[in-house]
């Protein structure tokens, strides 16, 4: 049997990249897909024909996550098209790097909403779901740098700590009703937010790594699999960092 099989996902920012690599991971493992991001654009439509090939059922949302009335309506949408919620990946994030003196409110205030408040919205609109099931898993995507800060990106690394607060926070307060919630801190990984460094900034960043190599999404989609699934159903406000040693 699939690992997922009969099971209702969620991932938000599933357009490209990690998330990309988990909503097709838990497609091949028996879940149904309801994906969303802020446009559904070309790349979009190509992972929901990968989708419905594998099998399942599966739907593309457009969602501003940042937005709580708007995630509110699109996880309404999604109980009702799909009849239950039994995994969220919250994934959506942006990066507006800058040193802390020359940081813009615009770039604070944007890398927060979209970063951190999002998790908040789509927990929020998806614990009642399911306290009612009495079950479901919530991943958070955080990041090394919400562990261990980074120069350069005061914003983000705030918003990726806030989201560690935030998941220890709720495991504690739906763990009762069987929801677990834990978060994945990645490290460099082969993305569209890394690929366009130059080549130099690469090789500083792999040297650092004791795996001596850039994860890839599929390396914290496995992670994400083992989280949603069964196999960690005795883990909840945990951090699992999936960064090649990097961050020890």
């Amino acid at each position: 049997m699939k690992l997922l099989e009969g099971k209702v996902a969620i991932v938000t920012g599933a357009a490209r990249g990690i998330g990309k690599a988990i909503t097709l991971l838990f497609a091949q493992q028996g879940a149904n897909i309801a994906f969303t991001d802020i446009q559904i654009d070309e790349s979009a439509n190509e992972i929901l024909s990968s989708l419905l090939a594998d099998g399942v059922k599966a739907k593309a949302y457009v969602s501003d996550a940042s937005d709580f009335a708007n995630t509110h309506k699109v996880v309404d949408e999604v109980c009702k098209e799909f009849g239950k919620i039994d995994i969220l990946v919250n994934n959506a994030g942006i990066t507006r790097d800058g040193l802390m003196m020359r940081m813009s409110e615009a770039q604070w205030d944007a890398v927060i909403n979209v970063n951190l408040k999002s998790a908040f919205n789509f927990i929020h609109a998806v614990t009642p779901i399911m306290m009612r099931q009495r079950g479901g898993s919530i991943i958070n995507m955080s990041s090394v740098v919400g562990v261990a800060g980074n120069g350069g990106q005061a914003n983000y690394a705030a918003s990726k700590a806030g989201v560690i607060g935030l998941t220890k926070s709720i495991a504690k307060e739906l763990g009762s009703r069987g929801i677990r919630a834990n978060a994945i801190a990645p490290g460099f990984i082969d993305t569209d937010m890394t690929n366009h460094l130059p080549p130099e900034v690469r090789q500083q960043w792999e040297t650092q790594i004791p795996l001596k190599r850039a994860g890839t999404p599929k390396d914290v989609a496995d992670v994400a699999l083992f989280l949603a699934s069964d196999l960690s159903s005795y883990m909840s406000g945990q951090v699992l960092q999936v960064c090649g040693g990097m961050n020890m």
